[in-house]
């Protein structure tokens, strides 16, 4: 079994600012209404979904999973217009917490349902896990009450889920642990039996702690992860705009 103690330890004191990306930019997306779940896991039990030369990241003495949810906004290709219709769309991710051969920190997407047939199609040509999926945003209440959350319903209807919360927007969450499982970026990816690391950036997310309000959650057994209880994270973000460097090669032939 892997020991993977030793890679939760000191981070460099901006570990949690974005680096500067490499050229060119390849893709400019909003990120809205983030609503962030997470629940630690050991990272024995998640192994096996990391991309060769990856291994599970340690958080806070565990690795973790994240159930998250937003709405993409005006995605487009380079630094040019939006796309029309097909950027904008809602998203349901299942992650995990990656640190790859050079130390690089990021995630791992198991699974993620979006409402665009041609953004799936798109991506999982690139080797994103992309689901196609009925999904749409939740919004209820007004002022101090008001409530986000996602719907998903998997074609066929193989997995659904649906989850809101109530964010406290009076506080900022600026633990290191709020910030740890928030402040990612770039994924590592498996394509053509090579490891990717695709980098991003973006200003800190504007985080607020948030009350679980609804839960009912198929996705994260759907991918083969068992959880138990609530989520020990619970976060909401109004969202960030991000850009995307060029890919590079980490591992493999």
């Amino acid at each position: 079994m892997t020991d993977f103690q030793h890679i939760d330890g000191p981070r460099d004191p901006a570990w949690h600012l974005a680096p500067d990306l490499p050229r060119p930019i390849i893709m400019d997306q909003g990120w809205a209404d983030a609503v962030f779940l997470h629940w630690r896991v050991e990272a024995a039990a998640v192994e096996r979904y990391m991309p060769p030369g990856v291994v599970p990241d340690i958080v806070d003495g565990t690795s973790w999973v994240g159930l998250i949810g937003f709405r993409m906004v005006g995605a487009g290709l380079g630094r040019g217009l939006p796309v029309p219709y097909f950027g904008s769309f809602t998203e349901i991710n299942v992650r995990l917490y990656s640190r790859g051969p050079d130390g690089t920190r990021g995630v791992v997407f198991v699974t993620l349902d979006a409402s665009r047939l041609a953004v799936v199609i798109a991506a999982r040509g690139g080797g994103i896990p992309y689901v196609w999926s009925r999904c749409s945003p939740v919004t209820r209440g007004e002022g101090g009450q008001r409530e986000y959350g996602y719907d998903v319903v998997r074609y066929r209807r193989q997995a659904s889920s649906r989850f809101a919360v109530r964010p406290d927007t009076a506080r900022t969450a600026a633990d290191p642990l709020s910030l740890e499982l928030t402040a990612r970026f770039g994924l590592h990816s498996c394509l053509a039996g090579r490891t990717l690391y695709i980098p991003n950036t973006h200003t800190p997310w504007p985080l607020h702690p948030a009350a679980l309000t609804e839960f009912d959650d198929g996705l994260l057994g759907a991918a083969g992860l068992r959880v138990e209880g609530p989520p020990a994270s619970v976060l909401f973000s109004p969202g960030v705009q991000t850009q995307f460097g060029r890919p590079r090669v980490v591992a493999g032939p």
